[in-house]
This record gives structure tokens, C-alpha cells and sequence, in this order.
């Protein structure tokens, strides 16, 4: 039998981060779809005469990988990479490329690593291939339904339980309440967050920019109040200004 450490797995995977490791190598931080989030050393990347280029190794490059898989160790090697899909119009587009950026943050500020999530890697993936194929730049909408969704597979969806006589959503409590406290949202952000969570047609038609902004600088308190280490959060205020 193989050792623990010369066990090799095939999987696809989405570079979250990379650091320096040497003067010619790296570690890279990568969201796997079999073992979910972990640390590879990549040695000589950053030599010129690398095979493995660092264009392999964006923030959100998808990745045909095989890696070596020790349980006992936090970081492991890469066996093979190659690109499972370019992404071919997201680095030319700077809202998709901001739209990247703010996806890959909060993957990298959400993900755990001992925690494999295979429906959570397939919508990035599907999400990602949704903006590269998007041609109307129509994507105002997008960060919103994101937060909400990521939010739903991490098991921490708000609740909707919006009424006539509960209609303001409490952010601590992460539900719908009668009377405002301190971490409500005020009449219409918790209307228009009921829209959202509701899905009532409201990506059919357009939402100003200052309620989209309300509406994800809430979702972003949201995660800091119900996911530990969620902080410093900051890709969502670029959006602010290209998703008009």
C-alpha cells in the first residue's frame, strides 16, 4: 500500500491566494471540489525557467489538478496542473474582473479547510462561467444573489419570514421582527431585502445603486455577525462604484 503521503487525488480546484514561499516558490491556498480548502507548496514557479506559470495561479483560475493528499500535514504538493477553463472575457471586463475579486474574497474569508463543500465549489463555478458568457452587462444584481446563495450552502441563510406585522429584518437575529432594534434595517431595505430573498421578479427590473449598496453592506454585517473570523471585509466597495 502507498503511504499516506504519496496518496494522489484528481480533482478540480479554484486558486483563493498565494503566498511567497522562497525565492523561487509559493503556497498556494486552493479551494479543491474532493478535499475542499488546502495549502500546496509550489516549488520554482517563480523561476524563468518555471513550466508552471503564474498566469495558472490568479485569483480564481480554474484548475484540472492531481495532489498529493497528507492528512497529517497542512501543506502538500501539486503533482499536475493544467487549466480546466480560461475564463476568457472576465480579465478584459473590469466590472467581471470586480465581480471576481469580490467572489474570491469572500470565498477566502468563508471557506474552511477541513470542511469539502462539492455544491458550493460547482456554484462558483457556475456562477463564474455565468460572467465570463454574459454579453448585456446586466450583472447589477449578481453580488447580491450571490451573498444570499453562498449564505444558504454555508448554513447561514437569513430567514424570510417577512409580514405585514413583522416587516423589518433584525441582522442579529437573522430574521424578520415587529419592532426596530439597533441591528434592524429600516422600512424599505428590509422590503427590498424581502424582494431578494423572496425572488419577487426583482432582477427583472433595474434597483438604484444606493439601495443595491444598503442592501450588500447589510449582507456584509450579516456574515460578520453570524460566521467567526468574517472581518475586513473590502472588495464590496469597488462594486460600489462600477455596478451602477
Amino acid at each position: 500500500m502507498p503511504s499516506l503521503s504519496n496518496i494522489q487525488i484528481a480533482t478540480k480546484g479554484l486558486v483563493l491566494h498565494t503566498t511567497k514561499y522562497s525565492e523561487t516558490s509559493i503556497i498556494a491556498k486552493v479551494f479543491t471540489r474532493q478535499l475542499g480548502v488546502r495549502s500546496y507548496i509550489i516549488k520554482g514557479v517563480r523561476s524563468a525557467h518555471s513550466r508552471t506559470k503564474q498566469n495558472l495561479l490568479q485569483p480564481l483560475s480554474y484548475l484540472d489538478m492531481v495532489v498529493y493528499n497528507n492528512p497529517k500535514t497542512q501543506l502538500n504538493f501539486i503533482k499536475e496542473m493544467r487549466p480546466e477553463q480560461a475564463w476568457n472575457s472576465i480579465p478584459m471586463h473590469p466590472v467581471k474582473s470586480s465581480l471576481l475579486f469580490f467572489m474570491n474574497e469572500l470565498l477566502y474569508k468563508t471557506l474552511r479547510e477541513e470542511e469539502p463543500n462539492p455544491e458550493i465549489f460547482d456554484y462558483v463555478v457556475a456562477t463564474l462561467m455565468e460572467i465570463d458568457a454574459n454579453e448585456n452587462d446586466n450583472m447589477q444584481h449578481l453580488p447580491i444573489h450571490f451573498l444570499l446563495h453562498l449564505s444558504l450552502l454555508l448554513g447561514i441563510a437569513p430567514l424570510d419570514n417577512f409580514s405585514h406585522r413583522e416587516s423589518l429584518f433584525d441582522l442579529q437575529e437573522g430574521r424578520y421582527v415587529s419592532h426596530a432594534t439597533e441591528s434592524t434595517l429600516s422600512t424599505e431595505p428590509s422590503r427590498l431585502f424581502h424582494e431578494y430573498l423572496a425572488d419577487h421578479q426583482v432582477t427583472n427590473r433595474s434597483v438604484p445603486l444606493s439601495q443595491r449598496t444598503t442592501i450588500i453592506n447589510a449582507m456584509v454585517t450579516y456574515y460578520q455577525l453570524h460566521l467567526t473570523g468574517f472581518r475586513d471585509f473590502q472588495s464590496h466597495e469597488i462594486l460600489h462604484t462600477l455596478l451602477q
